[in-house]
C-alpha cells in the first residue's frame, strides 16, 4: 500500500493525468455530447485530493470512469472547499483563463499544469441571472482553483468543456444547500453540476494514523447512510448529528460543498457512492445524486 509520503511526493509528479491524456485525447471527439432528450444531468460531490492526487493513476482513471457513464455536459459548473467569498462570486470565464495554483510546498511539475478550457461567458451570464442578486462580481483573472480543476482534469482531460467556478458564500451548509438549489435548472440545461471538498479532511491522520482513523471511519460510515438515505436535514446538522464531526472536518469547508451537491439534485434519495477508498490517509466517496 502506498504510504502518505510516498503519495506526497510521487516519482513522476503527475504522472497518472499525463498517462490518461494520452490514453483518452486522441478519444474525446467521439464523445457523444448532452442532448434534452438525455433528461437532467446528475450533480456530483467528489472528493477532489491534493495536487499529488494527479499521479494516482486509479483516481484518475476512475473519475475520468465516472464521466463516461453520462453525456458530455454542455458545461460544468464547480464550487470548491477552496474559495469561499460572500456573495457568491464568479471565476473567470475567457477560454484560456491560467489555472490558479492556490497551494505550496509541492513538486515544481504541479505550477506548470496547463487545463485551457473553451470560453466560459454565457454560463457566467446564466448563473449570475440565477443567483436573486446584483451585480455579481466576476474575478476576471481567477482562473480554476484545485479544488475545481484536480476533478474536471481527470474527468474531461482533453479540457473540450466550458468551466466555470462560483464561490461558496459562507460555510453554513444552509447557505450552500440554497446556492445548490439555484443551480439546480442548470442540469436540466445539460450543464454538470458539482460539489467539489473531501468527506473527511484531517491533517492530524498525517501524524497520528492509528488514533484518528477509527473517528475518521465513523463518520464516513456515518456520512453514507444519511446520503444514501436522502436525509438533508441530518447532513445539514452534521457538527451536532454526526460521530467525530470536529475530527473529521476541523473547518468545514471540505464538508459543506456536499450540502451544494444535494441542492442541487431533484431528488436527495437517488444519491449513490460511486467509490469510495482513502485518499492520503482520509475517506474520498464520491456521490452521484440526480
Amino acid at each position: 500500500m502506498t504510504t502518505i509520503a510516498e503519495a506526497m511526493n510521487p516519482a513522476r509528479p503527475a504522472g497518472g493525468l499525463y498517462d490518461l491524456r494520452e490514453r483518452t485525447i486522441p478519444l474525446a471527439g467521439l464523445r457523444r455530447e448532452w442532448e434534452l432528450s438525455d433528461g437532467p444531468l446528475p450533480s456530483l460531490f467528489i472528493s477532489h485530493g491534493a495536487p499529488p492526487a494527479l499521479g494516482d493513476h486509479e483516481w484518475m482513471n476512475a473519475l475520468y470512469d465516472w464521466a463516461q457513464t453520462f453525456p458530455k455536459p454542455r458545461a460544468i459548473v464547480v464550487v470548491s472547499a477552496h474559495w469561499e467569498n460572500a456573495p457568491a462570486a464568479l471565476s473567470a470565464s475567457a477560454a484560456g483563463t491560467p489555472l490558479y495554483y492556490d497551494f505550496s510546498g509541492f513538486d515544481p511539475e504541479y505550477y506548470t499544469l496547463k487545463y485551457e478550457t473553451p470560453d466560459a461567458t454565457d454560463l457566467a451570464h446564466r448563473i449570475a441571472g440565477m443567483l436573486g442578486y446584483q451585480p455579481v462580481y466576476q474575478f476576471s483573472n481567477r482562473g480554476l482553483d484545485h479544488g475545481a480543476f484536480i476533478p474536471v482534469m481527470a474527468m474531461y482531460p482533453a479540457g473540450d468543456v466550458p468551466v466555470l467556478q462560483v464561490s461558496m458564500p459562507s460555510l453554513n451548509p444552509g447557505d450552500l444547500l440554497d446556492l445548490g438549489e439555484k443551480l439546480r435548472q442548470l442540469r436540466h440545461e445539460g450543464v454538470l453540476v458539482i460539489g467539489s471538498g473531501y468527506m473527511t479532511h484531517s491533517f492530524e491522520v498525517f501524524r497520528n494514523p492509528n488514533r484518528v482513523m477509527g473517528y475518521l471511519d465513523a463518520f464516513d460510515e456515518w456520512a453514507a447512510e444519511h446520503i444514501h438515505a436522502g436525509d438533508v436535514d441530518a447532513l445539514m446538522d452534521y457538527m451536532n448529528k454526526a460521530p467525530a464531526a470536529r475530527i473529521a472536518h476541523p473547518t468545514a469547508d471540505h464538508y459543506v460543498p456536499l450540502l451544494l451537491a444535494m441542492g442541487a439534485a431533484d431528488d436527495p434519495r437517488t444519491a449513490r457512492t460511486v467509490f469510495e477508498r482513502l485518499g492520503l490517509g482520509n475517506h474520498i466517496r464520491s456521490v452521484e445524486i440526480r
